[in-house]
């Protein structure tokens, strides 16, 4: 009963030992892992990688990870002088192959979503346009013209599109003229546009759009995504 204890004890002792080891090794890989994240032609703020299932060093010997999540913030990208930058960026890795003696790693397959703040889109939206959530998967885009002398004020319900995966549009649905000639294509001048959106990692798509009152959320998707190397 004894050596059957000390056989016990010893096994709970090496099972401690090897988690500890374990999760020390994901804490390493996960740091790593996130100064290798690249956004090619465009500036991060952070980066932030979580590996899912355990243990650890068994997906590491079969150079195949269950699952990594990862969050970028900050990422801006230029595009016809003006910037749109995507606040914060989640993404779920699924099946992540380790490559070039672990120094590479590429996804089969991901899911997750971007999110644009009213903030940043005000920022690319011409001077003096403000953008907030107008209800109801609208936005509300505020502007003000210069007709006869006189500044005049409108604000719209726009609607918010997706152009060719990387590319946010803004048109008003509708615009009050008040029988001013011109007025609508003023205002139309400064309260409709559109912007491209920073480069995500390779592998990474923006699908559908939906404007929310945290911000513009944009669902992600990708195969063979390129997480580093």
């Amino acid at each position: 009963m004894r050596a059957l204890r000390i056989l016990l004890i010893a096994v709970v002792v090496l099972a401690g030992v090897f988690i500890a080891v374990d999760r020390a090794a994901v804490y390493f890989a996960e740091s790593e892992a996130a100064d290798r994240v690249v956004v090619s032609g465009a500036r991060t703020g952070s980066t932030d990688v979580s590996i899912k299932g355990f243990p650890f060093l068994t997906q590491v010997a079969g150079s195949e990870l269950d699952e990594v999540d990862v969050k970028i913030t900050g990422i801006e990208a230029t595009a016809a002088g003006r910037t749109l930058r995507i606040s914060r960026m989640e993404a779920e890795l699924h099946q992540v192959r380790l490559t070039d003696g672990f120094s590479g790693a590429t996804a089969s397959r991901a899911t997750g979503k971007a999110v644009i703040s009213y903030a940043d889109l005000t920022e690319a939206a011409a001077d003096g346009v403000a953008v907030e959530y107008g209800g109801h998967g609208k936005v509300k885009v505020t502007g003000a013209v210069n007709i006869l002398g006189r500044t005049i004020s409108r604000s719209v319900l726009s609607t918010v599109t997706l152009v060719d995966g990387h590319t946010v549009r803004v048109h008003a649905d509708k615009v009050p003229g008040e029988g001013l000639p011109g007025l609508e294509e003023l205002v139309r001048e400064k309260t409709d546009f559109e912007r491209e959106v920073g480069t995500l990692p390779n592998g990474l798509k923006l699908q559908k759009i939906q404007p929310t009152a945290a911000g513009l959320e944009i669902s992600v998707t990708g195969t063979d995504v390129r997480l580093a190397g």
